[in-house]
Order: C-alpha cells, then sequence, then structure tokens
C-alpha cells in the first residue's frame, strides 16, 4: 500500500511539473505565426499608394508549409501585425526569429523585418510605410555593393530627444542560395546582442561598444568646436621652396628633352624615292560610282612592295635621343618650413548631448511590420517569432525550419549533381569528337587502329575520358619524338658508281619502307563513328 501511495505521489509531481514547463513554455512565448492559415484579417495591408505589391498566402515550393509570399517582382510591399501586448525590451531576454526563403534569388531587395513602436509614436497600420517608427530592424538586404543581414537599433538621445539609427558594424552575409534560412536576434539583458544564421552565430556585439555601432549609442564626450575658426596667419606648409637657392648658371631651362642622333647613319639600301604606301594597282573604280556625288574616286592604299625587303622607304630622319643636356625647369629645393604649425583642427569642446548609458533605452515592440521594396519576387516570410527565452527559439528551428532545409539541401545537391554529370556529358562529347579528328591525322595513321580501338573504349565506360586523353598525348608525343630524334636526315655520303649503279635499279630500302607503310594505311579499314 505504501508503495502505491508513492507511486501516486510520483504521478502527480511529474504530471504538475509538466504543466509548469508548458506555462513557462506559454510564457516565454510571447508571439508566433506560422501562416497554417491565411494572413488576411489578422495582418493589415498598407493602403499607400506606393505599396502596390501583392501578398499571397502560399505553400513553400515542394513543401505543405505556407507562409506570406512577395509574388510580384519590382513593388514596394508594406504589412503589419499588431501585437496583442507591447514586448518590453528592458527586462531579461528577448528574442526575435523569422524565417525567409528566396525562391527566385535576391538580386536587389530586402527581406528585414521591422518591429514598430507604439501607435502614440505617431503611425497607423492601415498607413504603414517606411517613416513608421520603429524600434529594430532585422533581416537580410542584398543591393549592388550591399550585402549583410542588417541589424539596426532606433535610440532616443535623452539629452536631444532625437531618434538615432545605430547600425550592426560588420554584419553576416545573406545567403546566396534559394534555400529556407532563418534568422535569430538575441537581445541578451548583459547589453550583448547575438545574429544567429540557421541556428549558428555569425556575430556578437556590445550595444554599449563604439567597436561594435556605427555610430555608437554613447556619444563621445567632445566635439570640434563648430564655432572655431583657423586663424589667418597659421601655416599648414611642412616644406617650403629654400628662399637662399639659386639656380645654377649652366642649367638650361630651354634645352629639349630629345635631340637628332648625329652618330646614327642611314642604312644602306634605304630607297629614299620610293613612298611607304602605294595605290592598289588592282583596285578598279566601282560602275556606281558617281565623281559629282562621290567626289573624285582613289584608289585605297596598299603597303609598298619594294619597301618589304628594304630597310625603309621614304624621306630617311635621324632618330632622336634622350638630350644628357636636359634638365628641365629649375626649382628651388624643398627645406623645412620654420613657420610650420601642423593641421589646424577645431578645439574640442564638452558635447551638450553626451550622455552616460548603462543598459540601452529601449522603446517597446508593439507591432512588427514588412516594408520592403523588392526586384525579386518569390520572397517566403514564415515562422515569425518573439519569445523571452532562447531555448524556444531554438526549439522552433529544430521542428518547424531544420526539418525544411534538409529536404531542400538533398534536392539541391541532386539538381547540382545533375547539373554536373549533364555538363560532363557535354564536355565528353566534345573531347570524343575531337578525338575522331586526331585519328585520322595523316602523319598518325600507323597508329589509326590503337586510337580507334581506345576512342571506343571511352565511349563505353565515359569515367575512363581523362586516361583515353593521356594515352592518346603519350602517342603523339612519341611520335613527335621519333620524328626529332630518331628521323634525322644522314650526312650525306658521296658514294661510289658500283653502288650508285645498284640503287638506280632496285630503289632504297628507306623508299621501300615508306612505300609499305603507305600501302598498309590504305589497306587499313576506315572506321565509322558510333552514333550516340
Amino acid at each position: 500500500m505504501m508503495i502505491m501511495r508513492l507511486y501516486a505521489l510520483l504521478l502527480l509531481l511529474a504530471f504538475a511539473s509538466l504543466q509548469l514547463l508548458c506555462f513557462a513554455a506559454d510564457v516565454d512565448e510571447v508571439f508566433y505565426d506560422s501562416f497554417e492559415e491565411s494572413f488576411d484579417g489578422r495582418w493589415i495591408v498598407s493602403d499607400k499608394d506606393d505599396y502596390k505589391g501583392v501578398w499571397k498566402h502560399s505553400k513553400s515550393e515542394g513543401h505543405d508549409d505556407y507562409g506570406l509570399l512577395v509574388s510580384e517582382m519590382a513593388k514596394k510591399y508594406a504589412i503589419v501585425k499588431e501585437l496583442d501586448e507591447a514586448v518590453n525590451l528592458k527586462e531579461g531576454t528577448t528574442v526575435l526569429q523569422f524565417e525567409t526563403r528566396l525562391q527566385s534569388g535576391l538580386e536587389c531587395g530586402g527581406a528585414y523585418l521591422k518591429y514598430l513602436r507604439p501607435q502614440d509614436a505617431g503611425w497607423k497600420p492601415n498607413e504603414f510605410d517606411n517613416e513608421s517608427p520603429y524600434s529594430i530592424m532585422f533581416g537580410p538586404d542584398k543591393c549592388g555593393a550591399t550585402n549583410k543581414v542588417h541589424f539596426i537599433l532606433r535610440h532616443k538621445n535623452p539629452k536631444s530627444g532625437e531618434y538615432i539609427e545605430h547600425h550592426l558594424k560588420y554584419p553576416p552575409s545573406v545567403p546566396s542560395d534559394k534555400l529556407t534560412h532563418v534568422f535569430t536576434a538575441i537581445l541578451k539583458p548583459d547589453n550583448e546582442v547575438s545574429i544567429l544564421v540557421d541556428g549558428e552565430e555569425k556575430k556578437k556585439a556590445s550595444f554599449l561598444s563604439a567597436e561594435d555601432f556605427e555610430p555608437p549609442l554613447i556619444p563621445s564626450k567632445t566635439i570640434p568646436d563648430p564655432d572655431d575658426k583657423k586663424p589667418e596667419d597659421w601655416d599648414e606648409r611642412a616644406k617650403i621652396p629654400d628662399p637662399d637657392a639659386v639656380k645654377p648658371e649652366d642649367w638650361d631651362e630651354d634645352a629639349h628633352m630629345e635631340i637628332e642622333d648625329e652618330e646614327a647613319v642611314k642604312p644602306e639600301g634605304w630607297l629614299d624615292e620610293e613612298p611607304e604606301e602605294i595605290d592598289d594597282p588592282e583596285a578598279t573604280k566601282p560602275e556606281d560610282w558617281d565623281d559629282e556625288e562621290d567626289g573624285e574616286w582613289e584608289a585605297p592604299k596598299i603597303e609598298n612592295p619594294k619597301c618589304e625587303t628594304a630597310p625603309g622607304c621614304g624621306e630617311w630622319k635621324r632618330p632622336m635621343k634622350r638630350n644628357p643636356a636636359y634638365k628641365g625647369k629649375w626649382s628651388p629645393p624643398l627645406i623645412d618650413n620654420p613657420s610650420y604649425k601642423g593641421i589646424w583642427k577645431p578645439q574640442e569642446i564638452p558635447n551638450p548631448n553626451y550622455f552616460e548609458l548603462e543598459k540601452p533605452d529601449f522603446d517597446p515592440i508593439a507591432a512588427i511590420g514588412i516594408e520592403i521594396w523588392t526586384m525579386q519576387d518569390g520572397i517566403l516570410f514564415d515562422n515569425i517569432l518573439i519569445a523571452k527565452n532562447d531555448k524556444v527559439a531554438e526549439s522552433y528551428r529544430e521542428t518547424t525550419w531544420k526539418p525544411k532545409f534538409e529536404v531542400e539541401k538533398e534536392k539541391q545537391k541532386a539538381e547540382d549533381e545533375a547539373a554536373d554529370s549533364a555538363r560532363l556529358a557535354d564536355f565528353q562529347r566534345k573531347v570524343f569528337d575531337v578525338l575522331y579528328k586526331v585519328a585520322d591525322i595523316p602523319f598518325l595513321s600507323k597508329y589509326k587502329h590503337q586510337i580507334l580501338d581506345l576512342i571506343e573504349h571511352a565511349e563505353t565506360q565515359p569515367n575512363l575520358t581523362i586516361g583515353v586523353l593521356v594515352s592518346i598525348v603519350v602517342i603523339i608525343l612519341t611520335i613527335f619524338f621519333k620524328l626529332i630524334f630518331g628521323g634525322k636526315k644522314q650526312p650525306i655520303v658521296e658514294k661510289k658508281p658500283e653502288v650508285a649503279e645498284t640503287s638506280n635499279g632496285e630503289g632504297s630500302s628507306g623508299e621501300k619502307a615508306e612505300e609499305a607503310e603507305k600501302e598498309e594505311a590504305a589497306a587499313a579499314p576506315r572506321r565509322r563513328r558510333r552514333d550516340n
């Protein structure tokens, strides 16, 4: 009986723990939209005239999973979702996460989200546009030299009351494929922010560090005095011409840089009376040439053939050479400026907008908006999440993003392999075309059978193409070296009369061997190329 009571107590504790975990998970999850249901009635499309892009509730290519789709190219889009309750970024951890798939790629456009301030900041959902005040902008942006996963914080200066955009320095780049990717920003209570792409941390930064945000959240203590003026007698020249320097008496500023080479002699055979170009003697006046309308016809010029064998034609002139007396315009040497004071800068004064900060003064998030301009369609947003625990975001990545990504990655791998195979097959076909032509080269006739056997063997086993190429190159090089080193003409030796008489009747042994090779090549049947 005691054991049964203990067992019942354990079951009760386990059930209570599960309920607490579920409650904690619900508390940690502030907002989530999987877009399994249509966005109509839940998200508000801007009525502004500039935003003509049509949003669609559409499946991700190759999945049964729905998302929010950018359906048209070269349009502006704006849509917003109000949160049931504003999110306080000053308390604890806040996680911003969403998926996007660039199904048509992204050459120029944005795929980022804006986390908007409450409406009392001066905006309305049906008038949502690029001027609507946001707290954070986060997500991919790519166009021209821009290729980054934006993270921008709009922070209020407590002294001036001005909101300033602070951009994360050196953000990660946007993945270049067409797969589903998940972007995560984790804002931590220790003033750190982490940017994750596909669950992998790509950037960690501190909100209060001048090295991580531009401009820094904390302004500099001093600024250049805007009213300070450079004194009229301030000399910024580090070097000046030496006032005591005198131009040397032998310095000739009028001397030319080049002069005629007096030692040059006209080459022998130079044709002084021959022009470099002459009228084309074979040219004839076109039949439809009208002297009144087209002017007097002149034969086109051609290079004078007599000049091809001569060292030159026309008037001979001595070549030019550098003038050893040339020095150019004289200028005094530079010396240190005794009046030099350095480069002038205005004096520093206390910055009236300086403030110290222990933590960023985040504005709350009251809505999520997508306001983009893009040249591509097919951008799909999905699984938008705001949570107060990074474990919740990790769980969604594992259950909603990762399975899709793995399927897409395998499909992409198969398509890439198929494309590689097609390119290889096309390359092999071109190689075989060339090899059949190589086999018909006359000086390779003795090895034609061997080359054709190699080609046919390679056609049945395409993976041997490289080996076949190497084999044929070896054959050609072998013949080439034989021709160079084995086929040199023997030195001419005066033959005795009786040897000459014998050779006249029968022909030389070399001639017989050459004739035998020709007969053998002629007798060999020509192989036809097999149709693929």
